[in-house]
């Protein structure tokens, strides 16, 4: 069997659909005994209590929240179509139209600045959560 390329294997799960994905990588997990969950980091509450509030305090991933589409519907959904990938046509519209929704879940910091900016610059109104 002739090995892959990092760039041959990338095109190659472009070319796939999420769910044929997704059943990659629960096969992938299967196969190799790992799992691709990100780990989750866990607070010690010390007696200080100095430093952990402000670790609570400091967000790092975000909900952009569509709350309503504002009067340039079409701009809207094509933006949504933009900022999440593998979006149908159907799918944008539905979610446009059944504000407010979520458009992106745990998102970082600058994913969900743009998406916000993308959104509002076609009149969009829109909440990070």
């Amino acid at each position: 069997m002739a090995k892959l390329s990092t760039e041959e294997l990338l095109d190659a799960f472009k070319e796939m659909t999420l769910l044929e994905l997704s059943a990659f990588v629960k096969e992938f997990e299967t196969t190799f005994e790992v799992t691709a969950a990100a780990p989750v980091q866990q607070v010690v509450q010390g007696g200080g209590g100095g430093a952990a509030p402000e670790a609570a305090e400091e967000q790092d991933e975000f909900d952009v929240i569509l709350e309503s589409a504002g009067d340039k519907k079409i701009q809207v959904i094509k933006v949504v179509r933009e900022v999440v990938s593998g979006l149908g046509l159907k799918e944008a519209k539905e979610l446009v139209e059944g504000a407010p929704k979520p458009v992106l879940e745990k998102v970082a910091k600058e994913a969900a600045d743009a998406a916000k900016e993308k959104l509002e610059a076609v009149g969009a109104k829109i909440t990070l959560k």
